[in-house]
């Protein structure tokens, strides 16, 4: 029998490498978009709409390496700090999204952009946000995996009302490549596969999405706005310039 921990290990690079094969064009795409709204100073938010989506904002903030000019949109009431069931609830809960978008501002200023990332990308609250976002004119760049919409029952009571699909609802996509039921090693005598995969992939398109824009920044002779480690001893200095500049976009800054 095959080591099943490398089996993930495969697994998971398999997918990252599928991403990267597949998905270049539209994360370049979608870091000339980021790069020109760092240069006019319009706002970025990213919001993961669910209990392990939201690591892939927080994956992003404050982080060494990454972008200054993330808003990161982190909500209490989907946060397994508060319990799993509770988080699964409000994904569930037609309307909440709305509340979510009001309660930070988003569509108050002109030309925002939004990152929405769900890799199921079928829930109530995903569907809500991309739709509300279409009325209020922010342009949303969906990071979701179109496999698990295409093989969803259109009646599904986990569905949003309107049957839609998140990768139908946003401006561009980005497929994260997440296989249907997300976990990939089958251990012999369990049905159940084990080795989630979603929070690698949803991570990895962040970060090449911040690669990418920083690399646009560069080529056009723009300084990008990256934090340092802050665990360098020179780390808090360098980041003070960028934590000012930012603090009022990005409510989690300082």
């Amino acid at each position: 029998m095959r080591d099943p921990i490398e089996q993930y290990r495969d697994s998971v690079a398999g997918l990252l490498d599928m991403i990267l094969n597949t998905q270049r064009e539209a994360i370049q795409k979608a870091a000339e978009h980021l790069c020109e709204a760092i240069q006019t100073g319009r706002r970025i938010y990213v919001l993961g709409t669910g209990a392990h989506s939201q690591m892939a904002a927080e994956e992003v903030l404050w982080r060494a390496g990454g972008l200054a000019a993330w808003s990161p949109i982190l909500d209490a009431g989907t946060h397994l700090l508060h319990g799993a069931k509770r988080s699964v609830s409000f994904e569930r809960l037609p309307g909440y999204g709305i509340g979510v978008l009001n309660a930070n501002g988003v569509g108050k200023t002109e030309e925002e952009t939004l990152v929405l990332v769900n890799a199921y990308g079928i829930d109530p609250l995903s569907l809500d946000i991309a739709l509300e976002c279409r009325r209020r004119g922010v342009y949303t760049i969906g990071v979701t995996s179109p496999a698990y919409g295409n093989a969803t029952p259109p009646e599904s009571p986990l569905r949003h009302p309107s049957g839609k699909n998140l990768f139908e609802a946003v401006d561009l996509l980005i497929d994260c490549q997440v296989p249907l039921g997300d976990a990939v090693v089958q251990l012999p005598g369990f049905s159940q596969p084990v080795g989630s995969t979603s929070t690698f992939c949803n991570c990895f398109v962040m970060n090449a999405l911040t690669i990418a824009t920083v690399e646009c920044l560069l080529k056009q002779g723009n300084e990008p706005p990256v934090f340092m480690s802050a665990n360098l001893p020179e780390g808090d200095a360098a980041n003070s310039r960028w934590e000012q500049a930012y603090a009022a976009v990005s409510r989690y800054l300082l």
